[in-house]
Parts: C-alpha cells; sequence; structure tokens
C-alpha cells in the first residue's frame, strides 16, 4: 500500500513515487487550478504543502504567473529548489500552523493538492489563516481526498491501514459537506466543491487513458460519482 510513496522527513507518506500515471495525474491536477485562475500574469501564487514541487513549476510553467511553493519539509524544499528552475518560481519552508512568517504578504491564489486534511483538528484556525493570506479578490482551490470514496474511507478509517498508509495522526478525509460547513463558517463565499477525479497514481501505464476515458464519464453521473477519488474545493 505504501512501497511506491514518497514520505518525508518524519517517515511520512506525501505524495507518490515519478511514474507516468503520477506525472499524467499531477498535470491534470494542475491544469484543473489554472481553470479556477484569470489569464493575468501578474496574479501570485501560493502553492501549500508543495512537497517536491512539481505542481508548483507546472503552475509557473504554464501561466507565468509568480508562484511560491512551500511545505514544512526542509529536504522537499532543498530538492524542489535545485531541480525546478523557473524566473516567476521560488520555494519556501513554510509550517502552515506557525504562519506568522507570512504576515503581510497576500497572494491571489492559494493551492494544495491534499493538504487541507493534515489540518483537519486545525481546520477552523487553518481557514481563518488562509484567509489573511488572500487578497480581497482573491481565491482558494484545494484538491482533497473523498472520505465518500471506499479505499479512502477504509485507510483513515482503520488504524491498521492508517499505519500501513503511513499516514500523519492528525490527517482525516473530508465529506462534501464537512468541508462546505468549515468553509462557510470561516466567512468564505462563492464556494464551490465538486466530486472529481478516478484516475489513481502509480497504475499500469496502458490503464491511465482507458482510467481517464471512464473516470470522465462517470464524473457525470450523479451518485457514482460521490466515490470519486477526490473533492474539488473553490472559494473566494
Amino acid at each position: 500500500m505504501h512501497d511506491n510513496n514518497i514520505k518525508d522527513d518524519r517517515g511520512y507518506n506525501q505524495g507518490w513515487a515519478d511514474t507516468p500515471s503520477t506525472r499524467i495525474r499531477y498535470e491534470r491536477r494542475c491544469d484543473a487550478l489554472i481553470e479556477c485562475m484569470t489569464k493575468n500574469e501578474n496574479e501570485s501564487v501560493l502553492e501549500i504543502g508543495c512537497g517536491t514541487g512539481e505542481v508548483s513549476f507546472m503552475l509557473a510553467q504554464k501561466t507565468n504567473k509568480n508562484v511560491l511553493g512551500t511545505d514544512l519539509c526542509v529536504p522537499f524544499i532543498e530538492g524542489a529548489t535545485q531541480q525546478f528552475i523557473h524566473p516567476k518560481l521560488s520555494f519556501e519552508v513554510l509550517n502552515f500552523n506557525e504562519i506568522d512568517s507570512f504576515t503581510g504578504r497576500k497572494f491571489d491564489y492559494l493551492v494544495g493538492n491534499g493538504i487541507l486534511h493534515h489540518l483537519y483538528y486545525n481546520l477552523d484556525a487553518a481557514l481563518i489563516n488562509l484567509k489573511k493570506l488572500l487578497t480581497p479578490t482573491g481565491k482558494i482551490i484545494f484538491w482533497e481526498p473523498n472520505l465518500s470514496n471506499p479505499y479512502i474511507y477504509l485507510i483513515f478509517t482503520y488504524p491498521s491501514l492508517r499505519k500501513k498508509a503511513s499516514l500523519e495522526p492528525d490527517e482525516m478525509a473530508f465529506s462534501k459537506k464537512f468541508i462546505e460547513d468549515k468553509l462557510r463558517t470561516a466567512g468564505f463565499t462563492k464556494i464551490n466543491v465538486s466530486y472529481r477525479d478516478f484516475l489513481l497514481p502509480g497504475i499500469p501505464e496502458a490503464l491511465v487513458k482507458p482510467s481517464i476515458v471512464i473516470g470522465d464519464v462517470v464524473e457525470k453521473i450523479p451518485v457514482l460519482r460521490n466515490v470519486s477519488q477526490s473533492l474539488f474545493i473553490e472559494a473566494s
């Protein structure tokens, strides 16, 4: 369950190893983020929990916006800084639970791929911190694991499977209603949470295209789409 995972310097699973399906999945997720943005190249993007930096680099390449990738794992940031070079891309170490170092800095977009659920037990305060980092017209865009997906439900619910998957003690997947309520309580508006993505990371390359085709169809079917891998979250 975890042989193909990338672990941080604390030994927790923070992503999937580089494979053709993983790269395609990252790019599809990056493109979905971009679809929610304007074409203004002067805008700024903060990726929270950028991990080894792939999505931040794609965002800078594809949009030419000012992109800052952040993560609390120092080796991740050091590696990303060396590997991904772009004139409008930078990386910094940031523990989002210690946000004071970013006081006064504002971004047009805050984005992340499977990040908010790591802040599950501190989510109310975390969402307030997100608001503080946004410009008045800014928005958040996040991919998060969907608790209604059977596989995700199992690995997040049962202690033995959590341990096998090397999950952090404080991370927990969301239901759609849960995150909608949390965002509303925190004062966000224009909240849109949708069920998205059936492309499993790490699957054989030959199965990638069929998975995308089938997934794109299932995403449009009520009830069936509820078991997608992820929730796609937008809010202003």
